[in-house]
């Protein structure tokens, strides 16, 4: 009975590696591989996927910032997302929200919105975390995003036409 139980027990524990192993960041696994190459991962990562399921929760209460250039933004954003920017940092911003809130900063892919994570981190902010993928794979995933009247829009800014690639989404007009 014992080795019996071993053996299932090696078996799910196996399973459940596998899983876990398989699951993806990104649609696209050449996308996932870039971003991971951008990336240093010196901020704590969130998934897409699992920032749409809490953000489906009324109980969570998360501010997303837009990390990207003002021009990018006014395109679109994901709902809700507030103007932080990248190179003209919104101070004023960051100085009026708590330092234990529960943030997640995105950008086009994460770079940009990883620098602003570890600028947060060292002003004191606890709960900072970056979106893996970030905006290209939030409309990759069909995720709606607004524009500035806040109405659901197909535009996207994509930086330029060489990072552009990475948006695949069919629905989606690029703009750079």
């Amino acid at each position: 009975m014992t080795r019996i139980f071993l053996i299932f027990f090696i078996f799910i524990s196996w399973t459940l590696s596998a899983q876990v192993a398989t699951d993806e960041l990104c649609i696209n696994q050449k996308f996932e591989k870039t971003v991971h190459r951008y990336l240093s991962e010196s901020v704590e990562l969130v998934s897409v996927s699992d920032l749409r399921n809490e953000l489906a929760d009324e109980k969570n209460e998360v501010v997303i910032l837009d990390a990207r250039e003002y021009e990018e933004y006014e395109i679109s954003h994901i709902p809700g997302a507030l103007y932080v920017g990248y190179d003209s940092l919104n101070e004023t911003l960051l100085d009026s929200l708590n330092k234990n809130c529960d943030i997640v900063l995105y950008c086009s892919i994460g770079y940009r919105s990883e620098k602003i994570g570890e600028k947060m981190e060292a002003m004191g902010f606890q709960n900072v975390r970056n979106l893996f993928g970030s905006i290209f794979e939030w409309a990759n995933r069909g995720y709606d995003i607004e524009d500035m009247e806040g109405v659901k829009t197909n535009e996207l800014h994509t930086y330029n036409k060489n990072w552009g690639k990475w948006v695949e989404a069919p629905h989606i007009k690029k703009q750079n």
